[in-house]
């Protein structure tokens, strides 16, 4: 009799533990999401848009010193620089960065951070975004608020969030690259050099979600800001665009305007950032873009004119697209060969 009641009992606690461990499949990212706040996006955009970072051009003193501040909101956060790698820096020789036109850059460096993977720790989703600018012309600094502080700010957002769920118990089941190229406004150097050189096997990425400029609205969205044009998502994977569109209409609902996804658009804006480093080499990838607005690389492009909620709801549907890519039991399948 006391061996049967043992046994209940054992079972019973069994049982209880199991239930506590909810799996972070079945959590909802709504806590984390609501953490990337305007505020905390407006604190660093006004910092890694000051003057003081001197337009951040590829390899200067300007952009190294913004290197140097993302560096340290990623220590503030607890996240550490990927497994693998000496330390945050990813150095690029000036030999590479003038190859193909020879601009005279000096050596530069992309950022990256990590959060490993509770489950599948050898697939890994990149997050990028180009942290470099146009410098100082004619003595006047060109602060790319928007292009592309806003999404260089919104990836130290993401990265907390994603540590703040690893903290309660819900780490992403997936690794999580955070990236910061250099060099993107000289012909996307610094994601061509990571590429070529990946930390972890290119095959083994799962996903580039890239964020270039969502902090403004263009003259077609004059009457409202919530919205984002989502280029490249079905490019290469259909489940990739499946998972972009169920993320927003489950958390976000921003209006996803794909008119600069036509491969017959005259822009070319999907070849234009840095994703398109991860998708001609066969990784799905989407390009997050707010679309281009009379600041577009003039000296006026400036963080007071960053539409912050804007801002903080792109970024929280970059978060929730990244949350179910690194937790769901596939990887996006490549299904077409099209870039």
């Amino acid at each position: 009799m006391k061996k049967i009641t043992f046994l209940i009992l054992l079972l019973a606690l069994n049982i209880s533990c199991t239930s506590q461990k909810m799996s972070v499949t079945d959590v909802d990212p709504t806590k984390y999401m609501n953490t990337i706040t305007a505020n905390e996006l407006k604190t660093h955009l006004y910092i890694v848009a000051s003057d003081s970072m001197e337009g951040r051009e590829t390899g200067s003193a300007g952009q190294k010193k913004a290197g140097v501040y993302l560096i340290s909101q990623y220590k503030k956060n607890n996240v550490s620089f990927p497994k693998g790698a000496a330390d945050y820096y990813q150095r690029i020789p000036a030999a590479f960065l003038n190859a193909k036109r020879n601009e005279n850059l000096p050596d530069s460096e992309n950022i990256w951070a990590f959060i490993e993977g509770s489950e599948k720790p050898n697939e890994i989703l990149v997050i990028s975004a180009h942290y470099d600018h146009v410098g100082i012309k004619d003595g006047e600094v060109y602060n790319g608020a928007d292009d592309d502080g806003s999404g260089t700010v919104a990836l130290l957002e993401i990265a907390q969030a994603f540590e703040k769920a690893k903290k309660d118990g819900h780490g992403p089941k997936r690794s999580i690259l955070f990236l910061h190229v250099t060099g993107e406004e000289h012909g996307l150097h610094g994601s061509r050099y990571y590429s070529e050189n990946p930390l972890f096997p290119i095959a083994n990425t799962i996903t580039d979600i890239n964020i270039d400029m969502i902090g403004r609205r263009d003259e077609a969205h004059a009457n409202s800001n919530n919205y984002v044009y989502v280029i490249g998502a079905d490019r290469l994977s259909t489940d990739l665009n499946t998972i972009v569109t169920v993320a927003n209409a489950k958390y976000t609902k921003l209006d996803l305007d794909y008119k600069y996804n036509d491969p017959k658009d005259p822009n070319h804006f999907y070849e234009r950032s840095d994703h398109y480093n991860f998708a001609k080499n066969g990784i799905p990838a989407v390009f997050l873009f707010n679309g281009v607005h009379a600041d577009y690389h003039q000296k006026t492009d400036e963080p007071d004119k960053i539409e912050y909620d804007a801002l903080a709801k792109r970024a929280q549907f970059a978060f929730v697209t990244a949350w179910e890519l690194a937790n769901r039991e596939n990887r996006p399948v490549v299904d077409k060969k099209t870039l």
